[in-house]
C-alpha cells in the first residue's frame, strides 16, 4: 500500500488461518492499521491480492465486505452514542426490509417479523456479553471498556467469517479487559469465530492468539507462537525493547 513515495505496507503476505486468533504486533508506524484498512475496504491496495477462503476480495469497499461477513472494530469505539446499547446492536442487521419504501408501505407484517428477530439475537448478544444492566442506556453514556464490548456485540449481530479487531483494549481498564478477552475466547471455542486483532498488551496476546505475526516497517519480520515471538532478538530489538533483553540477561 503505497500513499505517494511511502510504502505503507511492502510486500506483505499472510494467512489467517479459519478458527484462528491471530495476532498482530509490532511498533507504531509498523503499518499494522494500514494493513487492517486494506482487508477491510477502506484502502484499495496498490498491488497485490485478498482472498477470503476462495473468493478474490480485492477492492471491495467495507459495505460489501460487511455483506461478505469481513467486520472491523476500531480503536476508538463508532457508537450510536444517543441510541441505547439494544438499538445500537438492532441497527446492525442486515438486509431489514423497512429500509426500502416500498416494503415500508405494503410489508408491515414481513418488517415486524424482521424486527423481533434483531431484537431477540441482540437480546442474546447483551446476555453472552453481559450487558444487561447497560441494556437501555445510552450508549455514549457507556465506559469505553463497555463500548468496546459493544462494539464487539455489533459483530455479533451478523454472520461473521473474521473480524478484525483493533486494539480492543486500549483504554480498557484491566476488569473490563478480562471480559472482553473471555467474550473473544468464547466467541472463537464456541461459535467458530475467526479473529486477527492489532494489540500492544502482549499478555493479553498470549492469552488469547494461537499466532502472532510481528511487522514492522511495513513487512512481515517473523509469526510464531507468542513464547516463540517473546524470545526472538530481532523482535526484541524492534519492538519489545532492550529492557525485556537485560531482564532476560539478569536471569
Amino acid at each position: 500500500m503505497n500513499f505517494g513515495g511511502v510504502r505503507a505496507v511492502d510486500n506483505v503476505s499472510l494467512n489467517i488461518a479459519a478458527g484462528s486468533i491471530t495476532g498482530l504486533v509490532g511498533p507504531n508506524g509498523a503499518g499494522k492499521t494500514t494493513l487492517f484498512n486494506v482487508m477491510a475496504g477502506t484502502y484499495a491496495p496498490s498491488a497485490g491480492r485478498i482472498w477470503l477462503q476462495q473468493e478474490d476480495i480485492t477492492g471491495l469497499p467495507p459495505h460489501q465486505l460487511f455483506h461478505k461477513g469481513v467486520l472491523r472494530t476500531f480503536q476508538l469505539a463508532h457508537e450510536f452514542s444517543s441510541l441505547s446499547v439494544l438499538d445500537n446492536l438492532m441497527m446492525v442487521s442486515p438486509h431489514q426490509s423497512g429500509e426500502r419504501l416500498f416494503d415500508a408501505l405494503l410489508a408491515s407484517r414481513k418488517i415486524q417479523a424482521e424486527e423481533e428477530a434483531a431484537r431477540a439475537r441482540a437480546e442474546d448478544v447483551i446476555r453472552f456479553l453481559g450487558l444487561e444492566r447497560v441494556r437501555s442506556e445510552a450508549a455514549g453514556n457507556l465506559s469505553g471498556g463497555q463500548k468496546k464490548l459493544l462494539e464487539l456485540g455489533r459483530t455479533m449481530m451478523v454472520e461473521a467469517k473474521i473480524v478484525l479487531l483493533d486494539e480492543v483494549g486500549a483504554g480498557v481498564n484491566r476488569t473490563l479487559l478480562k471480559s472482553i478477552g473471555e467474550a473473544i475466547l468464547r466467541l472463537n471455542q464456541e461459535r467458530g469465530y475467526t479473529f486477527c486483532m492489532i494489540e500492544h498488551d502482549m499478555d493479553f496476546i498470549s492469552r488469547l492468539c494461537s499466532t502472532v505475526i510481528v511487522m514492522a516497517e511495513g513487512a512481515v519480520l517473523t509469526q510464531g507462537t507468542a513464547e516463540e515471538i517473546k524470545q526472538d532478538s530481532r523482535v526484541i530489538d524492534a519492538y519489545l525493547g532492550t529492557g525485556l533483553k537485560n531482564r532476560k540477561g539478569a536471569r
